[in-house]
């Protein structure tokens, strides 16, 4: 049994985490402040006694002894990370350096959760770990974009200078249960608007594209690649490389859920990119064979369900 700490435990991604590292029969520590995790994503696991759940700002110091630590800690969506763009970037960076003086602290072997973003609106496509990215420092999207780049400078100087044990891996679109329906993103966004036979919004033309990623695989991912030979410490992509465009993800959500929303067009925001697609070579090669198993259509449908009893109450 080892003692694991995931920040951000109870947001999307973190609760299927913290899900499957319990039943894995590890104790597991929830670290979140809420702002926009929940504790619904959690509390069908509370009654298991080796999981706890902390409120917690990762901007502030937290003491553990843990084997293990997951950063998943960060509003993920440009309507969360928008909405204080000072507190976005102050969790991710400082956030790290706190995560990693307490790796550094304990011997704790720690996972960053980075993301696509870092490369921006790319210029090579599909995007591998070795592309550097065109990111605008000064944008709406900045405070996210770049808060992710310094954590993964800051968990790489941790590991060059002080020697400890980093993971990096680089976040494609993912989505699933337990995804925010007021999050703004593309997939929620649609499903929820499709279900309340609401207006679909498309932004731009809707031929941008997209790379969607169950939240299962997602979790796969992360688990291997924490698992994975130690001189091995990313950044590895981990994201499904079917690419579809916003039109394509828009008609298959209505012909999932039968609704008889229409589709409008609204101006593309600002720096939102055109293009997003993981070359997952490199995670294939060292994370055991990884690469995702469900595919969009069998996602989706898991998600509208999901959604579906969410709106029914």
């Amino acid at each position: 049994m080892k003692r694991i700490l995931v920040t951000g435990g109870a947001g999307f991604i973190g609760s299927h985490l913290c899900e499957r590292l319990l039943n894995e029969g590890n104790e597991v520590i929830c670290l979140d402040n809420y702002f926009t995790g929940s504790k619904m994503n959690v509390v069908h696991l509370m009654d298991n006694p080796y999981f706890e759940l902390v409120r917690h700002d990762v901007t502030h110091t937290y003491m553990a002894e843990v084997d293990e630590i997951y950063n998943l800690a960060c509003p993920a969506s440009p309507v969360h990370y928008q909405y204080n763009p000072i507190k976005t970037i102050k969790t991710s960076v400082m956030g790290a350096i706190n995560m990693l003086g307490l790796a550094k602290r304990v011997r704790a072997k720690i996972l960053q959760a980075s993301t696509s973003e870092v490369y921006g609106d790319p210029h090579v496509h599909p995007q591998p770990e070795s592309y550097w990215g065109n990111v605008n420092p000064i944008g709406i999207r900045s405070c996210y974009d770049e808060g992710k780049r310094c954590a993964e400078t800051l968990f790489m100087d941790y590991h060059l200078q002080n020697n400890v044990k980093i993971k990096i891996i680089r976040i494609f679109n993912t989505y699933g249960p337990r995804m925010n329906p007021d999050d703004g993103r593309v997939v929620s966004n649609f499903i929820v608007q499709a279900l309340k036979g609401q207006d679909i919004t498309i932004f731009g033309d809707g031929q941008q594209t997209r790379s969607f990623q169950y939240v299962d695989d997602l979790v796969e991912g992360m688990c291997r690649m924490m698992g994975s030979r130690e001189d091995f410490v990313g950044p590895v992509n981990i994201g499904n490389p079917n690419e579809f465009t916003m039109l394509e993800l828009a008609q298959n959500v209505l012909e999932l859920t039968g609704s008889k929303s229409k589709l409008i067009y609204q101006t593309l925001p600002q720096d939102d990119p055109k293009q997003r697609q993981p070359n997952i070579d490199l995670a294939y090669q060292e994370l055991n064979g990884w690469q995702p198993k469900v595919q969009l259509r069998e996602g989706l449908m898991k998600t509208i369900e999901y959604f579906d009893r969410q709106l029914k109450g």
